[in-house]
């Protein structure tokens, strides 16, 4: 899994989740409507990436509740459903902080049953900047492709919407997310030397960004 804790210049959420938003958000020449909703439903070959909202808690609770997906990351399993189910639920109408910077989270689920099987997160700076992509995958859905589809469509969806990069940490030694971004797109940039505490332990980090590329000349 992606870490998620850390912050390197960042965000918030939008008016509503599922909602659209007003105003126009411009940094170094670069704009996003926020009346385009950045934190809409995203639909790959096999997911439904789509808003999380408090009533999300309870048909993710229990993949959320498996002590083995927080190996490399720093947050711990939710402490009961009704914890869960406010934070989500808070979250849901939570504006734009001070900065103007915005929260984006989606829970993901495949298509062809309706089973959750995750959840994405990003934030978005005033400088159309993603910070802090994330994701987490069940137990039972590792290996079979899932993490890898659900972030390159979220990257795709963001990049849409004017978001011109966006930066994920991943613990040194988290090889399996390090795969994941690699084949989303990100490139490893730097290691930052005891970035993060987990369970009292420090450890580095290895941040990875995905760019726009730029337009041919």
């Amino acid at each position: 899994m992606v870490n998620r804790a850390r912050r390197a210049e960042c965000p918030s959420e939008g008016t509503r989740l599922g909602g659209s938003r007003s105003g126009t958000c411009r940094a170094e020449g670069h704009a996003i409507d926020w009346t385009v909703t950045l934190n809409d439903l995203i639909t790959s070959e096999r997911l439904l990436i789509e808003p999380l909202l408090g009533s999300h808690a309870e048909l993710l609770f229990e993949g959320m509740s498996e002590p083995r997906i927080y190996r490399w990351i720093s947050s711990l399993p939710p402490a009961s459903l009704e914890l869960l189910q406010q934070r989500w639920s808070a979250a849901e109408n939570r504006g734009a902080n001070s900065e103007g910077e915005i929260d984006l989270n989606w829970a993901v689920r495949r298509s062809s049953d309706g089973c959750y099987i995750g959840k994405l997160d990003a934030e978005v700076a005033r400088n159309n900047v993603a910070t802090n992509v994330g994701y987490i995958v069940f137990l039972p859905f590792w290996n079979q492709g899932y993490a890898t589809e659900a972030l390159r469509a979220v990257a795709s969806h963001l990049e849409r919407q004017g978001v011109v990069e966006q930066r994920a940490l991943v613990t040194l030694g988290n090889d399996a997310s390090a795969r994941v971004l690699t084949k989303a797109g990100f490139v490893r940039t730097r290691v930052i030397p005891d970035n993060d505490t987990i369970r009292g332990e420090k450890y580095d980090d290895v941040e990875y960004v995905r760019k726009v590329a730029a337009a041919p000349a």
